[in-house]
């Protein structure tokens, strides 16, 4: 069975930091692509940030030179570091495993930046 448990959400400060974890089990953790993505009330789900297999990663551009996300194979997990967090950088932020046609995400972790 495959999991993926997000956790590190929570309520920050404006300019604040967080730090979200993604454990992965149930999947060869070092040959799939992982990715953070968020939805905010009303909107569609987007992407945050990926790295592959490589290392190679990418961001949104809302988020590039504040958000860091990084992986770490031998414990099956994925971050994403945010710093100089805005209040539009709140939402719901899932992370997602994908290999080919194979795709599973994670239940979710909520981000609130507020005063």
């Amino acid at each position: 069975q495959v999991q993926l448990v997000e956790s590190g959400g929570g309520l920050v400060q404006p300019g604040g930091s967080l730090r979200l974890s993604c454990a992965a089990s149930g999947i060869t953790f070092s040959i799939y692509t992982m990715g953070w993505y968020r939805q905010a009330p009303g909107k569609q789900r987007e992407l945050v940030a990926s790295i592959t297999t490589g290392g190679i990663t990418n961001y949104a551009d809302s988020v590039k030179g504040r958000f860091t996300i990084s992986r770490d194979n031998a414990k099956n997990s994925v971050y994403l570091q945010m710093n100089s967090l805005k209040p539009e950088d709140t939402a719901v932020y899932y992370c997602d495993a994908r290999l080919n046609r194979y795709l599973y995400w994670g239940q979710g972790t909520q981000v609130t930046v507020s005063s």
